[in-house]
């Protein structure tokens, strides 16, 4: 048996703070591709509310309880707002420096980052990442008063409302929470890189079940060209031929590009597979015959935030 005992050293845990804040609008693809950060935020309020009890009567007794939908909403406080969120708050632009009101709402994410806090390491123990999805904004109070001798900085402030995602073995959900001090470290990286953004790839936030998916497979590996076609160096290669690249992990950028031995850059679109590893290179047109042809595999950044160092790949078609 164990006895139960309280405050013990390096247990007095507390949260604290409101940092690192960044939005992502969502896509018509119901994806949120492109982050941006946002400086000022001083305070997230979040307000879960429903689930509400609604108690059904049988047999002169209490049957039971039959809960309300849960919902997540929250308040937004602060200073300022990155431009992108203009259109998350109703506004368009008219012509530059010109805004109008009262138009559709975009829908988007919210990152931000509280502080752990215990009686050993103070507000070095860790830190929660909290990651809200589908949240629109309704229209907010904005005050403005004169100048005096108390006057304050003028603040912002927004309620949320959201819409779940799906989450695979879950009920859907708008809201995650990462706890640094029980995951991975290594893995937490990997989240963060997709978070924040790397000098390769540009931030995104995503969606529940690649959040699951980092934290519970094995490290990714590095990034790698696994197999091309044609083949580096091959010879004889038919005019009508595609280009497929295939990567060992999920490609989330590249700028790879085909061009003649002379530099003639070769017009072509790029398609890719489900799994986002196999790349197909369609020439626009046929490839001249007899012409040494160079693929440049470069700019590759996989989901993950590692990168590709360059390779240069070349083939020759038939005479």
């Amino acid at each position: 048996m164990t006895v139960l005992l309280w405050d013990q050293i390096g247990q007095k845990i507390y949260e604290t703070g409101v940092k690192k804040a960044v939005l992502y609008i969502r896509n018509s693809l119901g994806v949120y591709p492109l982050g941006v950060a946002w400086s000022g935020i001083t305070g997230v309020t979040e307000s879960p509310s429903g689930a509400e009890p609604n108690p059904i009567y049988a047999d002169d007794i209490k049957y039971g309880n039959i809960k309300s939908a849960e919902e997540f909403g929250a308040t937004i406080e602060a200073f300022t707002y990155p431009d992108e969120f203009a259109a998350c708050d109703g506004s368009a632009a008219l012509v530059t420096g010109v805004t109008v009101g009262q138009q559709k709402r975009s829908v988007f994410g919210l990152a931000y980052q509280t502080s752990i806090g215990n009686d050993v390491d103070d507000l070095d123990h860790g830190y929660k990442l909290h990651l809200i999805y589908g949240a629109e904004a309704a229209p907010s109070e904005k005050s403005y008063e004169t100048i005096n001798e108390g006057s304050d900085a003028m603040t912002f402030s927004w309620e949320i409302s959201t819409t779940p995602v799906t989450i695979t073995g879950k009920k859907p959900s708008a809201s995650l929470t990462i706890d640094s001090t029980k995951v991975d470290a290594a893995k937490l990286a990997t989240l963060e890189n997709i978070l924040f953004g790397t000098a390769g790839a540009d931030a995104r936030l995503p969606l529940p079940d690649e959040v699951a998916a980092i934290f519970t497979e094995a490290a990714p590996a590095a990034v790698a060209l696994s197999t091309i076609v044609p083949a580096d160096d091959a010879i004889d290669i038919t005019v009508a031929a595609n280009i497929v690249l295939t990567f060992n992990n999920e490609i989330q950028s590249e700028a790879i590009i085909v061009s003649s031995a002379a530099g003639a850059i070769v017009a072509g679109a790029k398609t890719w597979d489900v799994a986002g590893k196999v790349l197909t290179f369609n020439p626009t047109e046929n490839l001249a015959n007899s012409t040494t042809y160079i693929v440049t595999v470069g700019g590759v950044v996989d989901v993950y935030g590692q990168s590709l160092a360059a390779e240069v790949k070349s083939f020759a078609t038939v005479a």
